[in-house]
């Protein structure tokens, strides 16, 4: 049977997909190979078509799930549309992402797996949150210098992340609920602190 050109790429991305949201569902240790190809609607045996390992493919899933967070955020693959740091926090502490683990953010979801992988994974998802932290330092106010900036992106981006892991643990969902909207206020916080202190 022949294939369009790009069949191999589209199979690609679509294992990729695939295993970006397992692996924020269930966590990277229990997702195995054979499963992940079954849900993808394909044999075991040609993972390695298009992966030379697991590793492989956990660093592409990984940075894929990374990505969606950015655009979701920031709204856009370039991430160049204006937002403020409130709009930033509202979207990432909704009760719509809480609720959506497997469509969610990667470093709240993985935190504790991605810690020990390779270091070039490590590297890779270190790099995009630091992306991530840049782009929040561009939503503070500029008067203030680059590198406080980005040392207070950095402790709010630690609120954003604790704060969904937390929301995600607690099973009562009104309590759940009042510590995103606690997290947006002590992010919003940090950041006036900020600016009362230029």
């Amino acid at each position: 049977m022949r294939y369009a050109k790009d069949h191999k790429e589209e199979t690609h991305r679509h294992i990729v997909k695939v295993a970006a949201r397992r692996f924020r569902e269930e966590g990277i240790e229990k997702v195995g190979v054979a499963a992940l190809m079954g849900q993808a609607g394909l044999t075991v045996g040609g993972f390695y078509s298009h992966f030379t390992s697991k590793e492989e493919l956990i660093r592409e899933a990984v940075g894929s799930a990374a990505d969606e967070t950015f655009c979701g955020i920031f709204g856009g693959p370039g991430g160049n549309a204006k937002v403020t740091l409130e709009l930033i926090l509202r979207r990432y502490l909704s009760v719509a992402h809480r609720d959506a683990p497997g469509e969610g953010c990667v470093v709240a979801s993985l935190a504790s797996e991605l810690k020990n992988r390779p270091e070039d994974t490590r590297a890779m998802i270190a790099g995009k949150t630091l992306d991530f932290i840049r782009r929040m330092a561009d939503c503070l106010p500029q008067e203030a210098a680059a590198q406080t900036r980005m040392r207070v992106a950095g402790a709010i981006w630690a609120v954003m992340a604790g704060t969904l892991q937390l929301s995600r643990i607690v099973s009562d969902k009104a309590l759940s609920t009042q510590l995103l909207n606690d997290g947006i206020a002590n992010a919003l916080r940090l950041a006036a602190a900020m600016e009362n202190h230029q």
